[in-house]
Formats: structure tokens, sequence, C-alpha cells
């Protein structure tokens, strides 16, 4: 038996994907093969590549197409309709710590796009996820990140607040309302899984006919275990802090009185994410972070909800 790279779930094989994980690719995909690519070929390709692709960020990312004929994912220039990130010498596993906490958050039911593991020509696992601004072959979704829509650029994605980005909403959105809901599940969640570099870029709006409002997640990872003794807890501050945050900061504070959520809305929000986070251990165990990494990964879940959620 096998566990599938994108579903989790075991199947008899062979190869590395269940029929169902496959259909969640395309219609007709019957296998999906390895890459012929190294991690240090794939990050080597990335910093070759970096003038011509649309895609830009601190971690390694190449452009690719999903070839349903040759059942393969193919490196491209322009048209790509994935985004690939090796594996990172300086920061272990982060592919496997990507696709486990994209997984987490869609079961507290935010928006996430199709993703999943993919090995290299070394053994190496490499994170794939379809982009959300692409339909077809050619046509581009606008999307915009709170960095532009705030007059700010890469070099100033720090250098705002959480606050700020509530106006960013305001102003921008056709239905706000929704999307303060929306932005406090993703605040929580980001928190409760560790994640300290939720900065401006990592925030966007989509426009889907004629209706403006976030963007699927992307870029949600556990930073903390990834990056080790960070000094801060959220890359945008709450009340002018980013650390030692409290349950009265994200509850009474920002839920309350910044996004003026009814005590209905909280409570709606805060049974959804009880009823995920009993299946977040099992999830964490069916990934694919190694035995350390999963250890740790829920020690920060645990500190974390200890802080801030009700207890049972």
């Amino acid at each position: 038996m096998s566990r599938c790279l994108i579903t989790y779930e075991m199947f008899p094989g062979p190869g590395d994907y269940s029929p169902a994980g496959l259909r969640l690719l395309a219609r007709g995909l019957g296998q999906l093969a390895r890459l012929d690519f190294s991690a240090e070929e794939q990050r080597q390709e990335a910093i070759a590549r970096a003038g011509k692709m649309s895609i830009q960020g601190v971690q390694p990312k190449l452009s690719a197409v999903l070839r349903v004929g040759l059942g393969r994912l193919e490196i491209v220039d322009r048209g790509g309709t994935y985004i690939l990130k090796p594996q990172v010498p300086d920061y272990p596993e982060l592919p496997q710590n990507e696709d486990l906490t994209m997984r987490l958050a869609a079961t507290v039911g935010i928006d996430t796009p199709i993703h999943g593991l993919i090995y290299g020509r070394d053994g190496l696992l490499t994170y794939f996820v379809r982009r959300f601004d692409r339909v077809g072959h050619s046509s581009k979704v606008p999307v915009e990140d709170f960095a532009q829509l705030s007059g700010g650029s890469r070099e100033t994605k720090y250098n705002s607040s959480m606050e700020k980005v509530v106006d960013v909403i305001d102003r921008f959105c056709t239905f706000p309302a929704i999307e303060r809901m929306r932005l406090f599940d993703r605040m929580l969640f980001n928190f409760l899984v560790g994640n300290e570099d939720m900065h401006l870029k990592n925030y966007a709006l989509i426009s889907r006919g004629g209706t403006v409002q976030l963007a699927p997640a992307f870029d949600f990872l556990n930073t903390t275990i990834a990056i080790r003794n960070a000094a801060e807890e959220i890359a945008l501050p709450i009340r002018g802090r980013k650390s030692r945050l409290t349950r009265s900061d994200f509850f009474d504070y920002f839920a309350r009185e910044r996004l003026e959520l009814n005590d209905r809305v909280i409570e709606e929000i805060v049974g959804r994410f009880g009823v995920a986070m009993k299946e977040w251990p099992a999830r964490i165990d069916h990934s694919f972070l190694s035995p350390e990494m999963k250890a740790a990964y829920r020690d920060v879940l645990e500190e974390r909800r200890s802080r801030i959620l009700p207890g049972d």
C-alpha cells in the first residue's frame, strides 16, 4: 500500500498517486511521472529563468504546465498553470510543510487551490500548486496583492499592520463584511499553525465574475518549525504588537472591535475551528514530514491553541 501525494489516502499502487488524487488534477490523467530534475537542478533552473517568469518570491519557484496526455508536469517560462517549489537546503522540508499547512487550512473552510507533492529524480519532494490567477492556457484572472493595493512594494511588505489590511478590504472588496470574516479565519489559522510570515504580499484580492474578494490561500507555512527561534509571532502587528498575543487581542480587540464581528459569528468560527482541529493530529501523522517535524508541528499547534482558544 502507498500513500497518495495529493490526497494522503492509502491506495494499492503502483505509483505515487491514487486515482482520486489524479482526478483532482485532470480528467483522463492516468499517471503523473516524477520530475526529471533534482532539487538542486530545480533551484538552478529557477535562478536561470527568473527574469522570464511571472512568478516571484524569496523561495525558488518554477512555472509548469500539466501535460495530461504525457502524464507529466513540464517546466515552462510562460503560460504555466502550476507553480513548483523545490526543497531548500537552509529550511528543511518546506514542500511537505506547505502541503500539510494548506491541507489543514482547507479543513476550516479557507479557500485553497489544488496542490500536492511530487518526487524529483533525486527522490526529494517538490510542492506543486495550481495557479488561481490563470484560466485555461492563456487567460489571466485579475489579482493584486495587498502591497500593491497599499501603494507599497516588495521592500515595504512588512511596513504595515493588520488594521491596515482591514482598511484595504473595506476599500476594494465588493462585500467587505463577508471578507472581514474570511480575513479573521486566515489570521486565526495562521497564528495557530505558527505562520510568522503573513506579510502584505501574502494577502491578495481576486476579481471573479465582477466580485472583488480575498484570493485563495497561498504561501501558508508553519514557519516556526522551519526557521526556529523566530523573534516574532506574526508579520503584521495587531494593536502595535507582533508577539505575546493573547485571546483578548484576537477576539475582544481584533474580531469584535476592529472587524465588528458579532458574538454569533465569533462562536461559529470558534466552533468550526474546534471541530477541524480534532482532525489535525491524524492529518499531521499522515503527512510526509519527518517524525521530528511532525512532533514539532504538533507542539506549535498545542501551545498556540492553549493561549487563544477556549478549552474543550
